[in-house]
């Protein structure tokens, strides 16, 4: 018969198994690490932190734990767009004379007065129809609320259809109105409103600041927004 320290001795354990596989619990808290600090940094980029080395770089320290918390999110569901659905939509359209800004009343897509009218007049031009036509699909999608806004420059206009540019803003807003509604878009979503001459882009005193505040804006709101 073999004593106990004998068979101690010759009886294997697990021990040895245990450290042959130590090196895959080092590498998945590395891998976990270089998560976190990926997704920290596309937090850093995406909030407009400053890079490292300058005076604001102190506050990355700070976004640690939270990051930790998103990495944990963003494996299980994946990493999504800072802006999702709206902004980037309307980014790729890229027509002339239609610019997009985001502000805090929502979205606004601004149209150049030139594209869709002639001077003095409310009813759109071929190209303003084609213009308006490229955004339709686009708005007929937005489930929010739309205000076609139409401001003029502080030049006065006395027609027999058009006594001053209240009744120019507000005419030209509403063939947008309708045209956006022929189009496809639900006209319970949509709203028209002028604002004449009261609130300019650039000064009136010149020819470009005047054809700069002759324009049609299209203000996007989200839901409850």
């Amino acid at each position: 018969m073999l004593d106990r320290s004998t068979r101690e001795a010759l009886t294997p354990t697990s021990q040895g198994d245990g450290d042959g596989e130590s090196w895959l619990m080092s590498y998945l808290d590395v891998l976990t690490l270089l998560i976190t600090l990926f997704v920290l940094l596309l937090s850093m980029a995406g909030n407009g932190m400053a890079p490292a080395g300058s005076q604001y770089a102190g506050t990355a320290a700070s976004a640690i734990s939270p990051a930790a918390q998103a990495a944990a999110i963003a494996v299980g569901s994946g990493l999504r767009p800072r802006h999702e659905g709206l902004q980037p939509r309307f980014k790729g359209l890229e027509m002339e004379g239609v610019s997009v800004a985001e502000g805090a009343g929502g979205i606004t897509l601004r149209i150049d007065n030139n594209l869709l009218f002639s001077s003095g007049q409310a009813r759109l031009t071929a190209r303003g129809r084609e213009v308006i036509t490229g955004l339709a699909g686009t708005l007929a999608d937005f489930e929010g609320t739309i205000s076609v806004e139409g401001h003029t420059d502080n030049v006065p206009i006395n027609t027999a259809r058009f006594p001053s540019n209240w009744e120019l803003s507000t005419g030209r807003a509403i063939s947008v109105l309708r045209y956006l509604v022929r189009s496809g878009v639900p006209e319970g979503r949509l709203r028209a409103i002028g604002y004449a001459d009261t609130q300019p882009l650039e000064s009136n005193t010149t020819p470009e600041g005047r054809a700069a505040n002759r324009r049609v804006e299209l203000l996007l709101k989200q839901p409850g927004g």
